[in-house]
């Protein structure tokens, strides 16, 4: 029996996409679902594109949680991988899924973590701050912005010149890299 996993995610979903293309041919992880808190993020129209329903929620709706925890049981989803969601997970939906949700952020955690800070944000710190390194953490979701556990990091460097465009490129093709593998190496 695989393994079913909801991504959400708030914005393009290019990280969805590459996890969902990488899994492709999978026996052990099944992506069934996609959740956003945005009718229009462009997530939707990636998941039509791979004939994987898409939900949206509120703010309310994601706080509150019960109609979110609804529709993962409906859909009978194991775990949770956040790929590019910008919402607080709820403590309600945490506790639904102990260890079985997992995020991906931009930085070396405990660096540039908490409300807020995601996305050229994160880069425009990193660069402001003259950081000779950056990265990518894998994390489990507690109650609290970027603290559960640590899974995984890996580093990439900051050259001088760098803009937080070019550190957003670096750290891309490290989440493109490291997130379905170390998803592959938990859950699989």
């Amino acid at each position: 029996m695989p393994i079913r996993i909801a991504i959400f995610a708030s914005g393009s979903g290019s990280n969805a996409e590459n996890i969902i293309k990488y899994f492709s041919q999978s026996d052990t992880l099944f992506f069934p679902l996609i959740i956003s808190n945005k009718p229009d993020a462009y997530v939707h129209r990636r998941a039509e594109n791979l004939k994987i329903p898409s939900l949206t929620f509120t703010r309310e709706e994601f706080s509150e949680g019960s109609q979110v925890i609804q529709s993962l049981k409906l859909y009978k989803i194991d775990c949770i991988v956040l790929a590019g969601f910008l919402l607080k997970i709820p403590a309600c939906v945490v506790k639904a899924f102990p260890d079985k949700i997992i995020n991906i952020h931009p930085a070396l955690l405990p660096k540039y973590g908490g409300k807020g800070m995601y996305g050229d944000k994160v880069h425009q710190a990193v660069v402001d701050a003259h950081d000779k390194e950056t990265g990518i953490t894998i994390h489990y979701v507690n109650e609290n912005y970027d603290e559960g556990n640590i899974i995984f990091q890996a580093k990439c460097s900051v050259l001088p010149t760098d803009t937080p465009e070019m550190v957003a490129l670096k750290v891309h093709a490290l989440e493109y890299e490291y997130y379905p593998k170390i998803i592959e190496k938990i859950w699989g």
